[in-house]
């Protein structure tokens, strides 16, 4: 990652002309080879860009950044005040929080917050179509299946479903129970849940995971 701080004006040269006069702005160029620049506002979008691939020709007072349609972005640098590059390494990328694995990983851990009794057989249940997020027991001992969602639509249900007709063949099993458990479920989707006999169950993924809301709340 390359950081330039400089006094600049930017010309875009292509299938549309655009021009920035001179002003103090940030240069970023990336190991991926693409330039962008910013002002000191607008959040995370650049000015203008030159998206990769590209290269960067460098000569005194002037860079010229050209793709392979023949584009250009030429910047003309008036003052250079900071030129600053740091090696960043390999990034793990985004892990978004809340995560159907994560919710099924809490659960898994606290099988109470299903109902009061309940345990757990096993996470992942194997069947011919597939895995069940979790085979739990209820108090009296009732095999529970749960399919675990972020956000809850039809097409949960419908897989909850099949799954339930085929764990219900087992006699070991039989009869099973199912609970449909997200963040969110769509009004259709707890419809369609409850005519087949599903219970739902809205998950707190704050309270599953501790966290104390700062916020204040009337109830």
């Amino acid at each position: 990652m390359r950081l330039v701080i400089a006094r600049c004006s930017v010309d875009y040269i292509g299938r549309l002309t655009a021009h920035l006069p001179v002003a103090t702005r940030l240069l970023m160029v990336k190991a991926d080879g693409s330039v962008s620049v910013h002002a000191d506002d607008r959040a995370y979008k650049p000015l203008n860009w030159m998206s990769p691939p590209c290269r960067i020709e460098e000569a005194p007072g002037v860079w010229r950044v050209v793709n392979k349609a023949g584009e250009e972005l030429r910047i003309t640098l008036e003052e250079v005040f900071q030129d600053t590059s740091y090696e960043l390494g390999l990034d793990p990328g985004l892990r978004k929080d809340g995560v159907e694995a994560h919710l099924q990983e809490l659960l898994a851990a606290m099988p109470g917050v299903l109902g009061d009794g309940f345990t757990l057989v096993r996470r992942e249940y194997p069947t011919a179509i597939g895995p069940v997020d979790l085979l739990c027991r209820d108090a009296a001992g009732v095999a529970v299946a749960v399919e675990v969602k972020r956000r809850g639509e039809i097409d949960g249900v419908e897989q909850l479903t099949r799954y339930l007709d085929l764990l219900g063949r087992d006699p070991l099993l039989a009869p099973v129970a199912g609970i449909f458990a997200a963040q969110e479920i769509k009004p259709q989707a707890r419809v369609l849940a409850e005519d087949r006999g599903i219970r739902c169950v809205v998950l707190d993924y704050d309270a599953l995971r501790g966290v104390v809301r700062d916020e204040l709340t009337l109830f």
